[in-house]
């Protein structure tokens, strides 16, 4: 079974509003391109901060 890979965004945020923005902006990149665009997630993380991370296709 494929596995994807994941990139996390560098940062960490205190609310989900914050990490959906970063959320909306990378899938906002593809959209329109030439490629199909990543799977993008927002985790809530144990120190109740969210971070943004993405797929990485080969």
């Amino acid at each position: 079974m494929y596995r994807p890979r994941w990139i996390y965004w560098k940062e960490t945020y205190h609310t989900k509003f914050q990490a959906s923005c970063i959320k909306a902006k990378l899938e906002d990149n593809w959209h329109g391109g030439y490629e199909v665009g990543p799977l993008v997630e927002v985790i809530r993380l144990k120190n109740k901060k969210y971070v943004v991370r993405y797929t990485y296709d080969e």
